[in-house]
């Protein structure tokens, strides 16, 4: 599958193989260790949020994934 920005496609692709290789051969096999592919995504994520920018897409009330989400129903201010 494409990313919604023609230019993030091959950094979906980079970040895609890397985190199923991690999954598979270290998560499910019980290593806990660091994802090694969390600045893959980071880049990723920052160009399809200039993507969105670019193309003007409407995100109002869409809830976005990431370890600045907070969790429902906690109270941070």
């Amino acid at each position: 599958m494409n990313s919604v920005g023609e230019e993030c496609t091959d950094m979906k692709r980079e970040y895609d193989q890397c985190f199923n290789r991690w999954f598979a051969e270290k998560f499910l096999k019980g290593e806990s260790g660091r994802d090694p592919c969390t600045d893959l995504f980071q880049k990723y994520r920052l160009c399809v949020r200039n993507a969105i920018k670019e193309k003007d897409i409407p995100v109002d009330g869409i809830e976005f994934m990431g370890p600045n989400k907070d969790k429902p129903g906690s109270d941070s201010c």
